[in-house]
């Protein structure tokens, strides 16, 4: 359906610190700097862009064995947890995106509730993170794509190839409207959630190998399971909770196309909430048909079986004793498209950060040039640029399909992991100061204060996990990139934090406006109030 004209004011050339109603140019009009089209995605449009960012069949594909790997067959008891933990946090998250908005998302945010050094520091981490998961997730789609074409033509074409290719093809959509780019998210998320609903139904409707069992739902399965144990000699809980909390990477992203929303205050909620509770349900169902579709025991030498290169993914036998072999060829073909699907959506959101880090004078203003069609262009093409020299350089250190899985697109999304999992820390106790504070009105005790603190929390806690586990999960622990990991999300953050002190000492007034750009805010706060807390 398209959606009717909005009034829109002329283009403007200053950046305003909220913005009014603005009307549609015509089609050979100037590009607008400093604006995204307004009401241009409804309800459908969002959740397509957020919940291929999670890439349900990546991450069913790839996180699940990790999870065996951590949790054995009681696997699904950590998507549970994950689940309960996420929906807490989206709590608090929604009543701040109701009060704030703007495509800054998490920068935004913690501006207005930990000051601007803090979510200067916290926007440029954010930002970075989301380019370098894009990165990581096209070197996956770059090892399918590569071993699948092999498999199915003999033709063996370089990884490289394909991720490069995968990136032309992000960088062409950007230049059109977002509401193309919504739609293409569609198509493939729709075909791989039937895909593994296909799958799921078959696994239920035959029994699975032993019977229907409640086992794997009971989180006290998760420590300590024994069948990890007897395989891989240990089972540690903490890469399963660690593992289910990485397949809902994405879920965060509504607020980030909140100017872009016909009715932006109702659709973050609706969203987020769809798709943290949505993704929790459909996480919990595929990973438990794995398991009884595999039968409990032989649910973990499955996983052991594929990490030593027995098949590709351990679901592929599952598709092809219950439904079919057609179906194993769709899963092929669908683990290339998600992949390619999660990586536009990481493209897209970390295009969006650079937009709002522009638009407000943190990186260089042409950053938020938009095109004739109201997408972040220069922003997008930076983020092409960046991402084709970060590519770049692990092909050169590894140009093999195998180094494209194994490296680029396993080191990476530790990285970029935990950086969002700290910056959503952030963003809960950010939450908690600014209904304390600024948002007195909007300060209610369960939504804004125990919520967001049990989420953050909750935050903390994976990250820790991921701190602790990344030498098990990055299957390596003499590597530079995964011994200094933290340090290297540290120094993104500081960063960021030195920009703010720079400006704050340089250009009071730009710094002033910082975190405060947004579409509509009830409370109208002073851009020069300046929150307590900052970076020491």
């Amino acid at each position: 359906m398209v959606p009717l004209p909005i009034p829109r004011e002329a283009a403007v050339t200053e950046v305003p610190v909220s913005l009014s109603p603005l009307v549609d140019p015509p089609a050979d009009s100037e590009p607008q700097h400093g604006r995204l089209d307004s009401a241009a995605l409804g309800l459908p449009s969002v959740l397509f862009c957020i919940v291929t960012g999670a890439a349900p069949m990546t991450a069913m594909l790839f996180n699940v064995p990790v999870a065996v790997m951590g949790g054995g067959y009681a696997a699904p008891a950590a998507f549970l947890l994950a689940t309960v933990a996420l929906t807490v946090f989206s709590v608090g998250y929604i009543a701040m995106s109701r009060r704030v908005t703007s495509a800054g998302g998490f920068y935004t945010f913690i501006s207005r509730g930990l000051g601007r050094i803090t979510g200067v520091g916290s926007g440029v981490l954010i930002a970075l993170c989301y380019i370098i998961f894009s990165a990581a997730v096209i070197g996956v789609m770059g090892y399918f794509a590569a071993t699948s074409v092999e498999e199915w033509t003999g033709w063996s074409i370089p990884a490289a190839v394909y991720m490069f290719g995968g990136l032309g093809v992000m960088s062409l959509l950007a230049w059109f409207h977002i509401e193309l780019t919504a739609k293409v998210l569609g198509v493939l998320l729709v075909s791989e959630v039937l895909v593994l609903l296909v799958l799921g139904v078959g696994v239920m409707i035959d029994g699975g190998a032993h019977g229907l069992s409640a086992a794997p739902l009971n989180p006290g399965e998760l420590f300590g399971n024994d069948d990890a144990t007897k395989v891989f000699g240990s089972a540690a809980a903490g890469v399963a909770l660690f593992a289910a909390f990485w397949s809902w990477v994405g879920f965060e992203m509504a607020p980030n196309y909140a100017e872009e929303s016909r009715d932006p205050h109702k659709i973050a909620a609706r969203a987020t909430y769809g798709s943290v509770i949505g993704l929790g349900v459909f996480y919990m169902f595929v990973s438990y048909v794995y398991v009884t579709g595999w039968g409990l025991p032989e649910s973990v030498q499955a996983v052991k079986d594929q990490f030593e290169g027995k098949f590709a993914s351990a679901f592929y036998p599952l598709s092809d004793r219950y439904v079919g072999s057609p179906l194993t060829t769709a899963m092929e073909v669908l683990a290339i498209t998600s992949s390619f699907a999660c990586a536009m959506a990481f493209y897209n959101t970390g295009a969006r950060y650079l937009f709002s880090l522009g638009r407000e004078g943190i990186l260089p203003s042409v950053l938020a040039r938009t095109s004739r069609r109201h997408s972040p262009i220069v922003a997008s093409m930076t983020v092409t640029v960046a991402l084709g020299l970060y590519v770049l350089g692990f092909v050169l250190y590894d140009s093999s399909a195998e180094g494209a899985l194994l490296k680029l697109g396993t080191w990476s999304p530790l990285l970029g992991v935990l950086g969002i999992l700290a910056v959503q820390a952030l963003a809960s106790a950010a939450i908690i100061r600014y209904f304390l504070t600024t948002a007195r009105d909007g300060f209610h005790w369960f939504t804004t204060l125990v919520a967001p603190l049990l989420g953050g929390a909750a935050m903390v806690g994976a990250c820790y996990l991921l701190i602790d586990n990344r030498t098990v999960l990055a299957g390596a622990d003499d590597v530079p990139f995964i011994t200094y990991l933290p340090w290297t999300v540290l120094a993104m953050f500081l960063a960021g934090v030195v920009i703010a002190v720079v400006l704050r000492s340089r250009s009071p007034e730009k710094y002033a406006e910082l975190g405060h750009f947004t579409l509509a805010d009830p409370d109208a706060e002073d851009p020069a109030s300046e929150p307590a807390v900052a970076v020491s």
